[in-house]
């Protein structure tokens, strides 16, 4: 029976090569010459430190556009409250991994309300699609690609 994974991944090499391009674009730019700002990846999440906020800003753009240029969905970004630490603000963007359980229930709202001869079931963070029909299933991926989602789905494991 052909059927495959809904699952939300970021894939980390991607993440570090795009701080470390926004890194290098950081220290070239005349805008923030002089200024103590930088990108710190950690277990965390990616970290941002600059002394204002519009800098935090500006940062949170380059970032977003090196990772839109690495393929990574700008959606698996959590941005977290700005607080102040001494001279600098400092704010943090965990990073989404996985589908959280209301999402993945909303999922298989979306698959049992297309009115497909499809089944979504929830096993942990992915949930896995199966049907008797090829078609039905990549009608299911374009309905969920076109649907208003909080987290970014990435769709593998396809089987016939």
């Amino acid at each position: 029976m052909p059927a495959f994974d809904v699952v939300s991944e970021v894939d980390l090499q991607e993440v570090r090569n795009a701080v470390d391009q926004a890194s290098r674009e950081l220290r070239s730019r005349f805008d923030f010459r002089g200024v103590d700002a930088g990108f710190d990846l950690s277990e965390r999440g990616i970290e941002l430190a600059a002394p204002e906020d519009f800098q935090l800003k500006q940062l949170e753009d380059i970032l977003r556009g090196k990772l839109a240029n690495r393929g990574v969905d700008g959606a698996c970004l959590d941005a977290q409250p700005s607080e102040r630490a001494g001279k600098q603000r400092r704010q943090l963007f965990r990073l989404r991994q996985g589908i959280d359980r209301d999402s993945a229930k909303q999922i298989t709202k979306l698959v049992r309300d297309s009115r497909r001869k499809v089944q979504a079931q929830v096993n942990g963070e992915k949930v896995r699609v199966t049907g008797k029909k090829r078609d039905d299933l990549q009608a299911i991926i374009t309905l969920l690609k076109d649907a208003e989602l909080e987290v970014p789905l990435q769709f593998d494991n396809f089987r016939d």
